[in-house]
């Protein structure tokens, strides 16, 4: 059975940074794409950021520069850090990948920013 368990979420002030943690069981973790999504309240869910198997990655445009996401194949992790955070980054963040045709969710991490 695939898990993708989310970390590291919180309350930050706007110009702030967090790291969130995705850790991944029952799947061989190195091959999948991952990615990382979020939904705001009354708003549809959005790709934030994918990094293939091979370590290739791309962006929504309006976290280009300031967010990263990565990978660590030998713990079974993806990372997203964010950085120069703005009140409209507020979001519940899910870790996504595709088994076959379908789509598994992490249970999302609560990410507020503001003052």
């Amino acid at each position: 059975q695939v898990q993708l368990v989310e970390s590291g979420g919180g309350l930050v002030q706007p110009g702030g940074s967090l790291r969130l943690s995705c850790a991944a069981s029952g799947i061989i973790f190195n091959i999948y794409t991952m990615g990382w999504y979020r939904q705001a309240p009354g708003k549809q869910r959005e790709l934030v950021a994918g990094i293939r198997s091979g370590g290739s990655t791309n962006y929504a445009d309006s976290v280009k520069g300031r967010f990263t996401i990565s990978r660590d194949n030998a713990k079974n992790t993806v990372y997203l850090q964010m950085n120069s955070l703005k009140p409209e980054d507020t979001a519940v963040y899910y870790c996504n990948t595709k088994v076959a045709v379908n789509d598994v969710w992490g249970q999302g991490t609560q990410v507020t920013v503001s003052s």
